[in-house]
């Protein structure tokens, strides 16, 4: 599903990423990092596809939800096993969005 995100400006924190072979416990983490989020002040959505390249992008009002996110300590959990466990290799981009626009049919 889409995100319904606000009028520009707002920011994304776009996440790539390729997994190792196994769960270990990926999925469970994956969906509680989500729910924890969707709590965080400032969250504004999050739109994730994977294959054989996982992307997800989450949306946030301003860097300082975006910082406070990554200081959250169970994200700081998820992101050492992402490192050690989960991901053999992965990268993190932040973006303004200064502009957007869609449709529907």
């Amino acid at each position: 599903m889409i995100s319904e995100t606000p009028t520009p400006p707002y920011y994304a924190v776009i996440f790539t990423s390729v997994r190792t072979e196994g769960d270990h416990g990926y999925a469970e983490m994956a969906d509680r990092m989500v729910e924890l989020a969707r709590g965080q002040d400032g969250f504004l959505g999050i739109e994730s596809a994977r294959e054989e390249l996982g992307i997800s992008v989450s949306y946030w009002r301003d860097l300082e939800s975006i910082r406070k996110w990554r200081d959250h300590a169970e994200h700081a959990v998820a992101r050492g096993k992402g490192r050690t466990e989960w991901y053999k290799c992965f990268k993190t981009r932040i973006a303004k969005v200064e502009r957007d626009y869609g449709s529907e049919i």
